[in-house]
């Protein structure tokens, strides 16, 4: 790479002076490699060429005798012994993690392997981070698709993969698809794929935890007289009975018609509110005019009492 495009100055690529021993170059160049790691800048050329800069480097100042020719002729070094960093097009898939690819590169350039698979001189207690090949997607179901399950095919890595998604999903749930996930070039290893799920709200029907909550509208007549009727549930119908003499904002339990669940269901609650016609016919004024003129009943009595403070 600086054989190739010309002189760099290696210590200044390290951060180390000219006069730097082994150790000290070995160290920094650690320090800098785990920065510019291509793992850990997914997808940034200019972190993947500086690793490669500083990777050269740290092959030309590990090594005695390029070291030696570096340091007498400089930016000739590389003409003076016919010989050159040995290119730095790496194949970063074939190695498991990061350690292994830095630990390999120390002992390549660097001298002879400990027992302990480092280079002699560095410890065997520096932390092995896996490299993680696991991907994530979001997904948005409607309230329907969330309650009765559904399927959903996605693009993952140019491959289709179908997937199950069962009823009474929540939002914030996690689905993982084992083996779907990103591809480690040259291994055949792949990682698992994640659904991060959002169940979007429904005009209507409203979860609260287990249950799920709607207000029924329904007539001034139906609240007092009481009537059973026929209304539509998340999941097809159910009869509701309303008792005579029902004032409004009472809730009826509809047990078992609730959100789904992995052993049976939870419950429906709807609330009762009075729903005014827009338009009112002559013979329901007139009955109305009829129960005004026979209301024995007063409706602010209670309010009577309390508003003078």
């Amino acid at each position: 790479m600086g054989s190739r495009e010309g002189y760099r100055d290696y210590f200044k690529v390290l951060g180390v002076d000219r006069h730097a021993n082994t150790e000290t170059i070995k160290k920094s160049f650690r320090t800098l490699a785990r920065k510019y790691h291509p793992d850990v800048n997914p997808g940034n050329k200019q972190a993947e060429a500086k690793f490669k800069e500083i990777t050269e480097a740290y092959e030309v100042l590990s090594d005695p005798e390029k070291r030696k020719r570096y340091d007498q002729f400089g930016k000739f070094w590389n003409q003076s012994g016919n010989t050159s960093p040995s290119g730095f097009d790496v194949d970063f898939g074939q190695y498991g993690n990061f350690d292994e690819f830095i630990n390999e590169l120390l002992g390549r350039f660097g001298g002879p392997r400990s027992a302990t698979g480092f280079p002699t001189g560095i410890p065997n207690n520096v932390p092995r981070s896996a490299l993680n090949l696991d991907a994530e997607v979001q997904v948005r179901l409607s309230f329907s698709e969330a309650f009765h399950g559904t399927e959903r095919t996605l693009s993952v890595n140019q491959e289709r993969v179908k997937v199950r998604i069962p009823q009474g999903i929540r939002s914030g749930s996690r689905l993982r698809l084992q083996g779907k996930g990103n591809f480690q070039p040259g291994t055949g290893r792949r990682g698992d794929l994640y659904l991060n799920l959002e169940v979007t709200a429904h005009e209507l029907w409203k979860l609260d935890g287990n249950t799920i909550r709607a207000n029924l509208p329904v007539s001034m007549d139906e609240l007092v007289l009481g009537t059973t009727i026929k209304v539509l549930i998340p999941d097809g119908e159910a009869e509701v009975t309303i008792p005579p003499c029902t004032t409004p904002g009472k809730s009826l339990r509809l047990k078992g018609k609730g959100w789904p669940l992995k052993n049976g269901r939870g419950d429906l609650i709807l609330m009762l509110s009075v729903q005014f016609p827009d338009k009112w016919s002559n013979e329901e004024l007139e009955l109305l005019r009829q129960l005004q003129r026979i209301r024995s009943d007063d409706p602010r009595q209670s309010w009577s009492k309390s508003a003078c403070i």
